[in-house]
């Protein structure tokens, strides 16, 4: 007969576990100088507005009745404190005193709030991804049992990454770049495209031609181009074997994604700027992408990512996963989404910021220990207890916005 262990601190919170306390700290940390996108794109004047001044972060912390703190994270790149409005004044109240276990119910409830008034985007999503995440951090903490696992177990136990990203040089400026990338142990590595088609062919080229089919190679254009241009960039893509050619076109062009997938023979990967199993089901069952890319502090969090990765697999679409210049906490979601998701393809590691002299601190500096060091291209999946992080107190203190 085989003897059950008894673990009398965990035992009375794992029917019910009622949140208590819900707090949001708004981070920012100004950027000195900045990197922009090239003004000989189609679409300049648009593309400019996402170069920011500054780094930010919305941390979540959800508090239980054991008094175990969740961490969850919202994407974000403006305006913070309505993501800190949206948390306190609108989704604190809903989930006050609820049972953290019943988080499908929750994030029901909290979606269901402002969906009848055509919030089921933007802001509002990411507010409750972040909710959402520190939900499941509390209750990976409260059981003692990594993230992945709660979602139903992991199916690998290194991650495979690639570098992110290459931002905005000269052809030339980038074969030298990979090289320091390749002396990390990287084998995949990410281009930020945008300097027009001859240079960001040649760029590929380049690459191709200097290292061989040794690395992989992924594109991304930040929605830079028009349908006839990605069509004319994708077509010398193909001949150099990149990977995947990342959102080359605006997100709201769902007729000009189908084009491009139907055309080219190069996988497209979309999906940072989508929310919900709703926004990728029209993606997916549309023939209008190969590749999804959710985030989890964007998309819904956990509970809802969980589902999209669901219907991708039932559809033969792969994974993988969009960081971005997020903090540690997204980074580390991630990782546990990596190592549950059973289509999960690549991981990416941010490797270089938004400015080119100035880091993220929220990256490097925001947790006392980060999980996502890589070796040889690739990630141990830690053991953890929920997300396994800790705030460092001191950079929250240096960066903290009342």
């Amino acid at each position: 007969m085989m003897k059950i262990q008894s673990f009398p601190g965990r035992v009375k919170y794992m029917q019910e576990l009622k949140i208590t306390r819900v707090e949001v700290l708004n981070l920012v940390v100004p950027i000195t100088d900045l990197t922009t996108p090239p003004e000989s794109l189609p679409y300049y004047q648009e593309l400019k507005t996402i170069v920011f001044g500054s780094y930010k972060s919305v941390i979540v912390k959800i508090t239980g009745e054991n008094g175990l703190t969740g961490i969850g994270e919202c994407m974000t790149r403006l305006a913070p404190e309505a993501l800190k409005s949206i948390i306190l004044d609108v989704l604190a109240p809903i989930i006050a005193g609820k049972n953290a276990y019943d988080y499908e119910f929750l994030w029901e409830e909290m979606y269901a709030t402002m969906k009848q008034r055509g919030h089921y985007k933007g802001y509002m999503i990411e507010a409750i991804s972040g909710v959402d995440m520190a939900i499941w951090d509390l209750m990976g903490k409260t059981l003692k049992l990594p993230i992945y696992s709660l979602l139903g177990g992991k199916f690998r136990n290194e991650i495979q990454c690639y570098a992110s990203s290459i931002r905005f040089k000269k052809p030339k400026e980038v074969v030298q770049e990979v090289k320091k990338i390749i002396d990390e142990g990287f084998t995949q590595v990410k281009l930020k495209i945008g300097r027009g088609i001859e240079e960001d062919a040649l760029a590929v080229k380049l690459l191709r031609q200097e290292y061989g089919d040794a690395l992989t190679i992924m594109v991304d254009a930040n929605s830079g181009y028009t349908v006839n241009s990605a069509l004319k960039l994708g077509r010398i893509f193909e001949k150099y074997d990149v990977f995947w050619f990342e959102e080359p076109i605006p997100p709201d062009n769902m007729p000009g994604y189908h084009e491009l997938t139907q055309k080219l023979d190069i996988p497209i990967a979309a999906g940072e700027s989508e929310f919900t199993k709703y926004g990728f089901r029209d993606l997916i069952t549309s023939g209008n992408i190969d590749i999804i890319q959710p985030n989890v502090g964007r998309a819904g969090g956990f509970t809802e990512v969980r589902n999209i990765l669901s219907m991708a697999r039932a559809y033969g679409i792969p994974y993988a996963p969009h960081t971005g210049s997020s903090s540690g906490v997204t980074m580390t979601a991630e990782l546990h989404l990596a190592a549950y998701a059973q289509n999960f393809l690549t991981y990416e590691y941010m490797r270089t910021a938004w400015s080119h002299e100035q880091s993220n601190p929220l990256k490097s500096d925001l947790l006392k220990t980060n999980l996502d060091s890589q070796s040889g291209g690739m990630i141990k999946v830690p053991k953890t207890e929920g997300l396994g992080i800790e705030l460092n107190e001191a950079t929250v203190k240096k960066y903290l916005v009342l």
